[in-house]
């Protein structure tokens, strides 16, 4: 009987191995999990690619990767697992968290809001394991091949779903050293006068937006530094290097204990929505509705990260 044949009825089964593969950079590490051989995964993922017709990934000895085709065969096999998982859940009624949840996020935000969070949340769902890629660039969670990420920022683009699962209000901010020397602006057009700290990831640029009894105020800042690291951003102001425009998580501490001051109080940049962001589908895996849920639970009780005062 050909091999495709053989496994003709048990194709998820492929796909299942063929995933894992990818995740685990292993044939040898799937075969154990599975109790079977390595031969047997070698199959498998070959008898996928004699019936597309198509080299779905290359292998060196340390390494699996993709072929174009495989990138685009993985994250459909992706989705159909997933939807697989739920359609049974929804039938048996043993739906649970459980699986590898592929979770993206803003580099400092991850640093300081996400990763002191999961271990809380790993002891609530101990059948999920998380990976976890922080960039501060756009993400694309098709392409990078994400089950969530957690965006800041109002705009989405409408393939997608996006929870809003906190605020992130914003502050104008620098060290007390910065405006012993400098001055203190007293209205939003004073900080052309100033080294202002441009976050050039920004939606809007070197032009900040404020909230005034007017409505909007738009002004165009420069400085001798912008960056497009979060990282760097919160460096270089607490080494007093000038003003910015930052969410208050990221000095929360500092400011409560006065290390920092915090200035134009009656022009309030416009604040960001906090967003748990997902691909549309007809089932999202338990450890994706779990997830949001204890995000939107734990931001809720945090006032660096919710509507409420600091």
């Amino acid at each position: 009987m050909p091999f495709w044949n053989k496994y003709a009825m048990d194709r998820i089964a492929c796909m299942q191995s063929f995933v894992r593969a990818i995740e685990m950079n292993s044939f040898s590490a799937v075969a154990r999990e599975q109790q079977t051989t390595q031969p047997t995964i070698s199959k498998q993922i070959a008898a996928l690619e004699k019936y597309l017709g198509v080299q779905l990934l290359t292998r060196s000895t340390t390494h699996l990767s993709l072929t174009e085709e495989g990138k685009k065969y993985y994250q459909y096999c992706q989705q159909i697992l997933e939807t697989v998982a739920e359609a049974e859940a929804s039938l048996t009624g043993k739906e649970r968290a459980t699986g590898i949840l592929r979770l993206g996020c803003p580099v400092l935000f991850g640093q300081m809001q996400i990763v002191p969070r999961l271990k809380a949340f790993m002891k609530r769902y101990p059948d999920v394991k998380i990976d976890l890629m922080m960039a501060d660039h756009f993400v694309d969670i098709v392409e990078d091949g994400l089950d969530l990420l957690i965006r800041i920022g109002n705009r989405l683009d409408s393939s997608l779903i996006g929870d809003r699962i906190g605020t992130t209000r914003r502050v104008t901010v620098a060290t007390t050293g910065y405006f012993e020397q400098a001055g203190e602006p007293q209205k939003p057009d004073d900080l052309a006068d100033h080294d202002c700290i441009v976050y050039t990831h920004l939606a809007t640029g070197n032009e900040w937006h404020f909230q005034g009894t007017d409505g909007t105020i738009k002004v165009r800042v420069g400085g001798c530094f912008q960056t497009n690291s979060s990282v760097a951003i919160r460096a270089a102001v607490l080494s007093g290097l000038g003003i910015a425009v930052a969410p208050v998580w990221m000095f929360g501490d500092e400011i409560y204990r006065g290390d920092l001051k915090v200035v134009l109080e009656d022009y309030q940049p416009t604040p960001l929505q906090i967003q748990a962001v997902y691909r549309r589908s007809r089932f999202y895996p338990a450890k994706i509705v779990c997830f949001i849920d204890f995000l939107s639970s734990e931001f809720k009780l945090d006032p660096w990260v919710s509507d409420y005062g600091v």
